[in-house]
């Protein structure tokens, strides 16, 4: 008869996840990190927050298109962020807005962008997802993980040409149920790419809870597979996820290979502005993860620490929000973008048919 096998409880471990400061606020590592860079962090959080909050009630009244709100993955965008050089390049996905505020992307190129307007960089193009070559920031396909494989050939380049560029690349949970996912890592692992992916594990690929998404314990232990280090990080912990980051950062650059970071946190808003998350998920887990908001989380931090005040608090949400909405009356006043703009940047040289076409549209135009 055959025996059937069952694993040896010693192989089951309950997965680390590695945290600096407690949902209440406290040191639980005993942080060494200057009071500057910790206002510094805290001060784009809330930044991010009041402009995602704007640009959500924008896109309601109907002046820009889909939005993916941010809300609650503030800690983990900007910590990650802040370990990376201005001469680094970052890979982002749809829901990125902290890391441009972190990255030091003005307010007006980025809801220029949002407008669509005749200052967007991108022309209009891939919905409102940002991206500059200006501050290294690539703008991402919106196809999910398609971008993983173009990060990973980034970040070669680097390497074979002797830089010590670092790339850093994000995505979703849900992306690692994708083939473009595992073939990317695959290489990474074997060419000790300088890349570091962050995987921003919000619990749910749109409506699909990450429990259904993969049966590994953890999204960080998939790294193994590859052969480097994955990480487990409090993506709801801003301190947490800088000192990940800056380990993670300093090892791609030292020719040590990649690193997996798993920032475990909760998309608190819907998927976009397109989803209605109540048809999937209870009111009352979003209340617990509310409960764990990085940014209270952070201020309570600053205040225990004698760095931060309610007045400080009070006064720089109001400050934010005033740039905010200066800023959007400003970009409001931008001309549109003229309609042969989809003509341009297919061809390097335009060829006579391109041009024909563009010329029969400008007198439609004309006639009406």
């Amino acid at each position: 008869m055959n025996k059937v096998y069952k694993p040896s409880t010693q192989c089951l471990r309950k997965p680390f996840m590695f945290q600096a400061i407690s949902p209440e606020g406290q040191d639980v590592t005993e942080i060494k990190i200057g009071r500057s860079l910790l206002l510094s962090m805290y001060k784009d959080m809330v930044m991010a927050r009041v402009l995602d909050a704007l640009l959500m009630r924008l896109q309601r009244m109907g002046l820009v298109g889909l939005h993916a709100p941010s809300e609650g993955h503030e800690a983990a965008y900007v910590g990650t962020a802040y370990a990376l050089k201005d001469e680094d390049w970052i890979f982002p996905l749809y829901r990125e807005l902290p890391t441009y505020i972190a990255r030091k992307v003005r307010l007006h190129e980025i809801i220029n962008r949002f407008f669509q307007n005749s200052m967007d960089c991108l022309k209009g193009r891939d919905l409102s997802v940002y991206g500059d070559v200006k501050y290294r920031i690539v703008p991402a396909p919106i196809p999910v993980s398609l971008h993983i494989a173009s990060a990973v050939g980034f970040a070669l380049a680097f390497k074979m040409r002797r830089e010590k560029h670092i790339v850093m690349n994000y995505f979703g949970d849900g992306a690692t149920s994708k083939g473009d996912f595992h073939e990317a890592l695959n290489f990474a692992g074997v060419f000790k790419a300088p890349i570091v992916f962050v995987c921003v594990n919000n619990q749910y690929a749109i409506s699909m809870h990450v429990s259904r998404q993969t049966a590994s314990e953890t999204i960080s232990d998939k790294a193994v597979a590859y052969g480097f280090e994955g990480v487990r990080v409090d993506g709801n912990d801003v301190v947490a996820c800088y000192l990940a980051s800056v380990n993670a950062v300093d090892k791609a650059r030292k020719g040590l290979g990649p690193t997996l970071l798993e920032t475990v946190t909760y998309r608190l808003g819907p998927h976009t502005t397109a989803d209605d998350p109540s048809r999937y998920r209870e009111r009352a887990e979003v209340e617990r993860w509310r409960q764990k908001d990085p940014i209270t989380r952070m201020k309570k931090f600053l205040v225990d620490r004698g760095f931060w005040s309610e007045s400080d608090d009070r006064s720089l949400w109001s400050e934010c929000e005033e740039i905010v909405k200066k800023t959007v009356d400003e970009c409001r006043k931008v001309p549109p973008l003229h309609y042969t703009v989809i003509f341009e940047d297919v061809y390097a040289s335009e060829p006579w048919h391109l041009a024909e076409e563009r010329n029969q549209l400008l007198e439609e135009l004309k006639t009406g």
